[in-house]
């Protein structure tokens, strides 16, 4: 599927499994993140949505006002950290090699990488959104 010329329609029909949609503050901005510490790509990018690809997966990011009409934006707090409790887990990435990156967007480290004993290597991220990133590969 080409993401950048699919109608909204089709790529919607298209959509299985679970889905992760994402709200943050400013859509380019954490398609910026996203693709320069975890090598995702961006797709239909723009102030107000954007597709998300990363592997076989497909996520979406939905800016906040985009939501207006949408209870779940009055359950959104106004001040940082908005994403607790939502950790998003990135097999197969570079925890080292995230870490080094994630600063250069205003992200905090809050567990450095480390070897851990169910057989992964990780870390965690916390975006600018508040959400925890969690970059892991195999030891």
């Amino acid at each position: 599927m080409d993401y950048e010329t699919v109608s909204p329609a089709e790529f919607g029909a298209s959509l299985k499994g679970i889905g992760l949609n994402i709200l943050v503050r400013d859509v380019p901005a954490q398609v910026g993140f996203l693709v320069d510490v975890f090598g995702m790509q961006g797709h239909r990018v723009s102030r107000d949505f954007a597709i998300i690809t990363y592997h076989d997966c497909v996520v979406q990011l939905h800016a906040d006002h985009t939501y207006a009409g949408n209870p779940l934006l009055g359950l959104l707090p106004e001040t940082p950290p908005r994403g607790a409790g939502a950790e998003f887990r990135l097999f197969h990435t570079d925890p080292d090699g995230a870490t080094d990156r994630a600063g250069r967007h205003g992200a905090h480290i809050l567990h450095p990488p480390a070897d851990k004993p169910h057989g992964l290597r990780e870390a965690v991220i916390l975006c600018a959104n508040g959400y925890a990133w969690v970059p892991s590969r195999p030891l």
